[in-house]
């Protein structure tokens, strides 16, 4: 059977859009595809080390946002610092926006463990035009 490739990109710090991309993201590659996550605009801030354990789920709505929080909480769903470290660890790929990165004050040392500085270009012709499957977050 041949290996199937994805390429899965959010745009958000928001966690619960930051938790599905990744969810998704462990669970294809889980099943055998060769995975890529690439996190552009605001969603670099994901991948910041002193960040990523800090998002919060629907900040514009506050009581909600506790709401599905403690909810998660009490579900035990895997943090999305775990996420990304089994992602990283079992053979997936993060890839940090090189313009957004210093567009929110950042560098590639601020990244979490295993994330790394995209090439667009590279990206956009060897990942995405080449994957079989393309999901944005």
């Amino acid at each position: 059977m041949e290996t199937k490739t994805v390429s899965v990109m959010c745009f958000h710090d928001e966690l619960c859009q930051v938790f599905n991309a990744m969810m998704t993201a462990l669970s294809l590659l889980r099943e055998g595809a060769k995975v890529t996550v690439y996190f552009g605009s605001r969603g670099v801030n994901a991948l910041h080390k002193d960040k990523a354990g800090k998002l919060s789920c629907l900040p514009d709505m506050p009581e909600v946002g506790e709401m599905v929080m403690k909810r998660m909480d009490e579900l035990d769903v895997p943090l999305v610092e775990d996420l990304f470290f089994m992602f990283i660890h079992e053979g997936g790929q993060v890839l940090a926006c090189p313009l957004n990165v210093p567009l929110f004050g950042m560098s590639e040392r601020d990244l979490i463990d295993g994330a790394k500085l995209a090439e667009p270009a590279r990206y956009y012709k060897e990942v995405v035009m080449a994957a079989d499957m393309n999901l944005t977050f």
